[in-house]
């Protein structure tokens, strides 16, 4: 027998909230498991490829379609805010890969220092920085358009950024930038031409459609990680080397937020704005990194793509919780705001009667 009683969902909501770990990031480590348990092999490997190309351009395809070209093009008025956040994502992030030279190869070791860098040069997310910004109060449209223009400008920047930090362990090359184009940038395109049609029923369904963004994550990183149990690669990693690896995608997100928190506010931003450039200028994608990973690194993926998925795992329950904060913060600022007083009509008062002179000086 249903039961439509009010107290279920609200003691629902509670259970989830008293959760230890976010179910995504419970989802995204079982993976892992399973293909540590499991990895796909032969045949069955081939298909999953395949399938997981499939999804990543089912995930963009919905991409172009949420997004209004109206939108898109009204938010290059705020051109500022989005040359912010591109120069924190494809400029400060590998600045600060570069830096780490001469620390990271004797602490992490060279594979995992690739991979790192990897992860400073992939673009910004879009749903997450969406829904961190919307729950901190910010600019949501303004960051509709700067993690759609991240990943388009990521489709041909983070190939080349990769070649030009990383060497030669990066196959790039006209098929390959023709590869990340097809399976990237042609859907986004298709999505955007059949928004007309296809636009309402995406945005009412959104939130079954959410299933689809992260299912296509799960089994693009199912297959990395197969691919990399399956050459054997998983065996160069010791746990020191990923309690290291933990450390430094850590002080990496405190770096980003930090620069973001003590220089955007010099740049003259309103709040709104420096939330939006807070969240989008900070966070990597996981959907845009990993099949760009897999076409430059090939069966080395695995290994490559660790230090993204510990990042990201770590801007959701950091910026998770500032975006709470910072939301809350917003909330009891505005209630505590007075409201502004009703305007009257300005009374007359005795010494605003005409006088005699002005009396005389009309009638002459």
């Amino acid at each position: 027998m249903h039961d439509s009683s009010p107290g279920r969902p609200r003691a629902h909501t509670r259970w989830m909230r008293r959760l230890p770990i976010d179910p995504y990031i419970a989802a995204l480590l079982g993976t892992v498991a399973l293909a540590a348990a499991l990895p796909a092999r032969d045949t069955a490997a081939t298909a999953l490829d395949g399938a997981a190309d499939a999804a990543i351009g089912l995930l963009f395809f919905l991409y172009g379609a949420r997004l209004s070209t109206h939108e898109a093009v009204a938010g290059l008025r705020h051109w500022r805010l989005h040359l912010t956040v591109l120069t924190c994502t494809f400029v400060v992030f590998p600045a600060l890969g570069l830096a780490g030279f001469g620390l990271m190869p004797h602490v992490i070791g060279d594979d995992l220092y690739t991979g790192l860098l990897f992860l400073c040069v992939v673009p910004s997310t879009v749903q997450s920085s969406i829904a961190l910004t919307s729950v901190a109060r910010g600019n949501v449209p303004a960051a509709i358009c700067a993690g759609t223009y991240s990943s388009l400008l990521g489709m041909v920047a983070t190939p080349l950024l990769a070649a030009w930090l990383i060497g030669s362990n990066v196959d790039v090359s006209a098929s390959g930038l023709a590869s990340i184009g097809t399976q990237l940038l042609a859907p986004f395109l298709a999505g955007q031409l059949l928004r007309r049609w296809i636009g309402g029923f995406v945005t009412r369904h959104k939130k079954w459609l959410g299933f689809v963004d992260r299912g296509s994550i799960l089994l693009v990183v199912y297959c990395a990680f197969s691919a990399g149990m399956v050459e054997g690669i998983w065996h160069q990693v010791t746990p020191w080397r990923l309690a290291a690896l933990f450390a430094v995608t850590a002080a990496l997100l405190a770096i980003a937020l930090g620069l973001t928190a003590t220089l955007v506010p010099r740049l003259g931003f309103v709040r709104e704005d420096r939330v939006t450039i807070a969240f989008a200028g900070s966070t990597k994608s996981l959907a845009a990194g990993l099949p760009m990973a897999a076409v430059l690194f090939g069966s080395h993926a695995g290994l490559t793509i660790l230090p993204l998925m510990l990042y990201h795992q770590l801007q959701l329950i950091v910026c998770s919780v500032l975006a709470g904060r910072w939301g809350r913060a917003q909330a009891a600022a505005d209630e505590a705001e007075p409201p502004a007083p009703p305007s009257r009509p300005r009374r007359r008062d005795a010494d605003d009667s005409p006088r005699p002179r002005d009396l005389v000086d009309k009638r002459t």
